[in-house]
């Protein structure tokens, strides 16, 4: 037991040894070019629509090379992918940063709704919109529902919440009517 101990300590000593900023610049890097991957994504999907963006024009948009894109993303579907799990850590770091319940969630609706992209979608690609909107059993709306259960402490009120800010992407609200049924929400919830 004590061997095996030891061991595990040299080895996290060996690691401390090592120069923690060895690999920040390539990290930073990779992040970088992932960020502008996903905006190029998300302004394509805002202008052209989901079914006419192609793997070029985000390479393109995004000002990387097709190389570095398909190094990041195999196809058009991965990319949809980080980007959905990108927007719903956005929205995970709103309601993190926000002063009340209240305020996370309408900061949450007012962004679902006014958002280009989605409001593009409801246009050009509602069907699409649809079928992931109703997959409720991925781990993205999961994690998704997770984060909610965190500011609506309710389990009930917390899946009332999901479904109110999934049918926001079909039928947007006024900043007012965020405000408005996020304060009947919270309310509800602490009833």
């Amino acid at each position: 037991m004590f061997q095996k101990s030891l061991r595990v300590e040299r080895v996290s000593l060996s690691l401390l040894s090592m120069p923690l900023n060895k690999y920040a610049p390539q990290v930073a890097n990779h992040r970088r070019t992932q960020v502008a991957i996903l905006e190029g994504a998300k302004t394509l999907i805002a202008t052209v629509g989901l079914k006419k963006m192609s793997m070029i024009e985000i390479a393109d948009l995004s000002q990387v090379s097709r190389a570095t894109l398909y190094n990041h993303y195999r196809d058009k579907d991965s990319v949809l992918r980080a980007l959905c799990e990108s927007e719903a850590e956005r929205f995970v770091n709103l309601a993190r940063n926000s002063s009340s319940a209240i305020e996370a969630l309408e900061k949450i609706s007012v962004e679902i709704s006014q958002d280009k992209a989605l409001e593009n979608m409801r246009k050009t690609d509602p069907d699409t919109l649809t079928l992931f909107l109703t997959a409720q059993e991925d781990r993205l709306w999961k994690a998704v529902s997770a984060a909610i259960s965190l500011v609506v402490s309710n389990p009930v009120v917390s899946e009332l919440t999901v479904r109110w800010l999934i049918g926001q992407a079909l039928h947007p609200l006024t900043p007012m009517q965020s405000r408005q049924q996020a304060e009947a929400i919270i309310n509800c919830a602490n009833l």
